[in-house]
């Protein structure tokens, strides 16, 4: 008898070792579910009411099973509580509170006890392999991952990781590409997450960094950091770019990435099933890289609005179809890429616009200043934008306009503010229907135009001004669907930097009493303080620069 026993422990530290094994998971693990399984049948054996305790000796495989009773001073249930006198009879130190043990003897277990046991260790150890699984891949979050497909449903293939499984869903799957169970397969961790039926592992082969991760394992200087992958941009399965920066001067970035007779791209379109890509060099001037984005396409032109992050290039007209590329494809990628809005235009095009630009400038100059064409005509191409320009710049500038003497400019810059007076009683006889109180007014660049603009977007007072963030007044980009949608702000198109909105609404704040003027000034001294340095480092290298040309000179 004492042999079977023995045999038994031995078989129970045998299986204990085989399923931690085959699990990956810790054999005291497994041991701990062993004796959450025994005292669970223990229980139904003696009765749910005790509270009983399973051990397993890890070294011998020894079962133990005790009862535990709380010492108190009066007995009411015997299942769970013994008296201190009951208490010392087994152990002289236990004091009322204390827990102490009662040896219970072996359970043979039943069927249905056994049934039970066998449940509680199947799912304790899935639930450890489940945790193991999610610890082992929630930091390889970034990686790329190779797998064996294991079945293929809906689309959808779940993947074989030899430590887990995986999956990549039907959109994160190159177009047309179809795997089949036993195929191998190359993919991106792009996220791990639990779940209820156990972490998710998901892979895609659509995903940007899939291609830049590509790139790392076949260029060296990539996965040495002497090359860096600045953004990518991926139609998947048909066309991508890829911009990347060299940080040391003698290495070609794009040279280093093409390889020998192109042979490093080439097995990056070979595992991506073709798709084309184009190897950009980064700038960090962002007209620079707009211009390298849109290859292969020349550029002729190109004008930043840096506060709304959007370029207008000109190209010429027989560029157009190259630089929009098929169904926009060139200049969407170029867009994703730059993280810019890209206005394409073609020479005439833009050709006509100034010239409908300058037609409109001099309508708008022979209406609200009563002159002539020709009068209006020379201001516009002479530059002057608005009414505004002409009632603010100093006399001798409109003085300087051929044909124009002192007499003409100072009449004509009388003529501007009256028209800005007229256009500011119209504005605030608006502003005072829309109920947009005085106080705004006082705010610092608040014109009247504004005014109307506020109440139009119900900003009605100071303290909705204060409310705002500069989004709202500039207006932002929204990415939808890989496409960049440009949402308008409330002052769209009063030519106001980012800066400028900031400082309105932190102006308004301090006006309500949300901040003093004193935090105001400590948030901005960094700010100023950091400009200064720049301003200083910029003066030093200009002084250099120059000295090291006298002294050229002077050679």
């Amino acid at each position: 008898m004492a042999q079977a026993v023995s045999a038994n422990r031995l078989e129970l530290l045998q299986i204990a070792d085989a399923v931690a094994r085959e699990k990956s998971i810790e054999r005291e693990i497994v041991l701990d579910a062993m004796a959450e399984a025994i005292q669970k049948a223990a229980r139904s054996r003696y009765g749910a009411e005790n509270e009983i305790r399973a051990r397993i000796d890890p070294k011998t495989g020894e079962i133990r099973l005790v009862r535990l009773l709380e010492v108190v001073e009066q007995v009411e249930n015997d299942a769970t509580e013994v008296d201190l006198k009951g208490a010392q009879r087994r152990n002289p130190a236990a004091r009322v509170g204390d827990l102490i043990e009662d040896e219970l003897p072996p359970v043979d277990f039943g069927r249905i006890a056994a049934q039970t046991a066998k449940q509680v260790i199947v799912q304790k150890v899935r639930d450890a392999e489940r945790e193991r699984q999610f610890e082992e891949y929630k930091d390889r979050i970034g990686e790329i991952v190779h797998g064996q497909v294991k079945r293929a449903e809906y689309g959808n293939v779940v993947v074989d990781l030899g430590r887990g499984e995986a999956i990549v869903r039907r959109d994160e799957l190159l177009p047309r590409e179809t795997f089949r169970t036993g195929d191998r397969i190359r993919a991106y961790i792009y996220d791990v997450r639990r779940e209820q039926r156990g972490p998710q592992i998901f892979l895609s082969r659509s995903h940007p960094q899939f291609m830049a991760k590509l790139f790392a394992q076949e260029v060296p200087e990539i996965y040495d950091g002497i090359i860096e992958v600045k953004s990518v941009a991926r139609d998947p399965g048909s066309r991508a770019k890829i911009a990347v920066f060299s940080n040391d001067n003698s290495i070609d970035p794009v040279g280093a990435c093409v390889g020998m007779r192109g042979s490093r791209v080439q097995a990056v379109v070979n595992e991506l099933q073709g798709e084309k890509i184009d190897i950009i060099e980064w700038s960090q001037d962002p007209a620079t890289f707009i211009v390298n984005a849109l290859a292969p396409a020349e550029v002729a032109k190109v004008v930043l609005d840096e506060d709304a992050e959007r370029i207008e290039v000109v190209v010429p007209d027989d560029q157009l179809s190259l630089a929009i590329g098929r169904r926009g494809q060139n200049v969407r990628l170029a867009s994703q890429l730059t993280g810019w809005d890209i206005d394409i235009l073609t020479e005439a095009e833009e050709s006509e616009r100034r010239q409908a630009e300058f037609v409109q400038r001099s309508g708008a100059f022979m209406e609200a200043l009563d002159v002539d064409e020709v009068i209006a005509q020379l201001l516009a191409s002479e530059g002057f934008a608005s009414v505004e320009e002409v009632a603010y710049v100093p006399v001798d500038e409109i003085a300087e306009i051929e044909g124009f003497d002192e007499e003409t400019a100072q009449e004509i810059q009388n003529r501007a503010l009256d028209a800005i007076d007229k256009q500011n009683e119209e504005y605030d006889k608006r502003r005072k229907e829309l109920g947009v109180e005085d106080g705004l007014r006082e705010v610092q660049n608040v014109t009247a135009a504004m005014l109307v603009a506020f109440g139009e977007n119900d900003v009605k007072t100071v303290e909705d001004l204060a409310g705002c963030v500069p989004d709202d007044l500039l207006g932002w980009v929204e990415n939808t669907g890989g496409e960049r949608k440009r949402m308008p702000g409330m002052l769209e198109g009063f030519d106001l930097s980012a800066e400028d909105a900031e400082n309105m609404i932190m102006e308004a704040r301090v006006k309500v009493g949300w901040i003093t003027q004193e935090e105001l000034d400590a948030m901005r001294a960094p700010a100023e303080e950091e400009a200064d340095e720049d301003g200083e480092g910029a003066e030093e290298g200009a002084e250099a620069a120059e000295g090291a040309a006298s002294e050229e000179g002077e050679a």
